[in-house]
């Protein structure tokens, strides 16, 4: 398990962004497009910041989330309004957006568009991973509904997820899809989620820490609060 340790989240946050932005750049050089996969909630937003102001040829890199709350894009809660408040802007507004949020009254209506859409993006070039200190990553939380399909080698790319621990329905890329990643960084900030990650890699048991699942080939970075 790689572990990266920073003086600081502000350090962290910034080193993170030069990091994805030379991953992206370098994918750029042999690849027509590159897909950038990244989570929402609250942490990663001063990555996006920094990763919007670097002028790396924004027109030909596809952006996705690795999962989306199922609520409306002008909901606070909304991972989509997220990267649109906070990565695409600046230089990274030409970048290409796949949704994960089509207006319906649940993910299982808009499912297949969505599978449709997304599938010609993958394998992910370069993955961005939260966790929470339950051990989840993107919409895979242990007990959720859908978790041991969502493990399946032979999963689709997305599934509907709906769990305890999650206050509205979900959808999110499956376990498959998101270890297509050619390259993977986990980011996390504080003594509880350090505390998870180590116990998640002394697990058997990837249903009960989902995020288990990526830290062989993951580059995990950690600042404390």
């Amino acid at each position: 398990m790689n572990i990266v340790e920073y003086a600081d989240r502000e350090m962290m946050m910034m080193d993170l962004a030069t990091i994805l932005a030379d991953e992206i750049k370098s994918q750029l050089h042999h690849e027509d497009r590159v897909t950038l996969a990244v989570p929402g909630g609250t942490t990663p937003g001063p990555i996006f910041d920094g990763l919007s102001a670097v002028d790396l040829g924004w027109d030909r890199v596809d952006v996705m989330l690795t999962d989306e709350r199922w609520v409306s894009e002008t909901s606070e809660r909304s991972n989509t309004r997220l990267l649109q408040n906070r990565l695409l802007t600046g230089y990274a507004q030409a970048a290409n957006l796949i949704p994960l949020y089509e207006t319906a009254d649940t993910p299982e209506e808009a499912l297949p568009n969505l599978r449709k859409n997304l599938s010609p993006h993958l394998p992910i070039n370069v993955l961005l991973l939260g966790m929470g200190a339950d051990m989840h990553t993107a919409s895979l939380f242990p007990g959720a509904d859908r978790l041991e399909e969502a493990f399946d080698p032979l999963a689709p790319v997305l599934l509907p997820m709906r769990a305890d621990g999650a206050d509205e329905p979900r959808i999110t890329l499956t376990v498959p899809a998101l270890q297509s990643a050619m390259t993977t960084h986990i980011v996390i900030a504080g003594q509880e989620k350090r505390e998870a990650i180590k116990v998640a890699s002394k697990t058997k048991d990837f249903k009960q820490a989902p995020i288990a699942a990526f830290l062989n080939n993951a580059t995990i970075h950690w600042a404390d609060e």
